[in-house]
């Protein structure tokens, strides 16, 4: 029975990653249904319009971009291809380098055992989006029906609370995801232009790497600037040097304006706390847990902060998305 508990716990954990990739999913149609509701669109005529405006950007992009993403991804692996040589070279004339790349090759791992890890990984994770992004799209379409059947889980006398916090936290994991694409957008623009400033060659794929990247919080910027360095490498030292001024310059940016302005309005986790959660969670779960911290963070701290900090110790506390859901439970239905 032991045996069976770090599994049971790795299942749980892919099964919470799931409704929470589930729950980001409703958010973004909700948010992108937006304006939509401005205009007086039926609720489910603006979910439609939702889902149309977002597949139509993912297809659009593909289509318009995804050519030249790719040819400028195939450069970049080609250029990271190159300084793998050189490094590898550059062991190979050192007596400890030669001794750690014999002991690596000596694993001797089969390229069919690597090949078939990798296509059955990719499977279950293709299988996992699908999933998560129908759950998605039933909570999005009918969220009184889940979030009713769910309060409806707790006994009479904690249903109140119940609420309360099932509203806060749609509302935080709402804030934060809007939050996230703005900061994903302008750091990918801000990247991708510097990079074409410098230029960098695939100029266009390390703005969208950035991007992406950014949504993983305080470690995501720094896996971003590896495969603009590395590319930087193969070209002149000066290169490299304005690289690093570049990303510098922006992260300044970010760290100084931007990210307190959308923080300010949105989520605040203070660093500590979501750089602790991201370690943690990556040590355990791997890269399911790096990816999905940030939102973990949010939910685990609006948890906290609701119900042991303000319900159970009484301390006057203010929660992300608060003013907005008791605004929404004040207009008029």
């Amino acid at each position: 029975m032991l045996a069976l508990a770090p599994l049971l716990v790795w299942y749980l954990f892919n099964v919470v990653l799931i409704v929470i990739g589930a729950l980001l999913i409703a958010a973004l149609l909700e948010i992108v249904a937006e304006p939509f509701n401005w205009l007086r669109f039926p609720r489910s005529l603006a979910l439609v319009a939702s889902a149309v405006v977002i597949a139509s950007i993912f297809l659009g992009a593909g289509y318009l971009f995804g050519a030249g993403i790719m040819s400028e991804m195939q450069e970049v692996i080609g250029r990271l291809s190159e300084v793998g040589k050189s490094i590898s070279s550059a062991l190979r004339a050192s007596p400890f380098g030669a001794q750690f790349l014999s002991g690596i090759q000596a694993k001797n791992v089969p390229v069919e055992q690597i090949a078939g890890e990798i296509l059955s990984k990719s499977l279950g994770f293709a299988g996992a989006v699908v999933v998560t992004i129908f759950i998605g799209v039933y909570i999005a379409a009918q969220p009184a029906v889940y979030r009713d059947g769910l309060i409806k889980l707790f006994p009479f006398q904690l249903r109140a609370t119940a609420n309360d916090t099932v509203d806060l936290l749609a509302a935080a994991l709402r804030l934060w995801l809007l939050g996230q694409i703005i900061e994903m957008v302008m750091i990918g623009v801000l990247f991708g232009f510097s990079a074409w400033i410098i230029g960098l060659p695939p100029a266009l794929a390390l703005g969208v790497i950035a991007g992406v990247a950014e949504f993983v919080p305080y470690l995501g910027p720094i896996i971003a600037i590896i495969p603009a360095a590395l590319v930087a490498v193969t070209l002149k030292p000066v290169t490299l040097l304005w690289t690093i001024v570049a990303f510098e310059l922006i992260h300044l940016l970010e760290g100084n304006l931007i990210m307190p302005v959308i923080q300010q309005r949105m989520v605040f986790i203070p660093p500590a706390v979501m750089l602790s959660s991201i370690v943690f969670l990556s040590s355990l779960f791997g890269l399911g847990g790096v990816v999905f911290a940030a939102p973990l963070t949010v939910v685990l701290y609006v948890l906290i902060t609701k119900l042991y900090v303000r319900d159970s110790l009484g301390e006057p506390t203010t929660l992300p998305g608060e003013q907005t859901t008791s605004q929404a439970h004040d207009q008029p239905r």
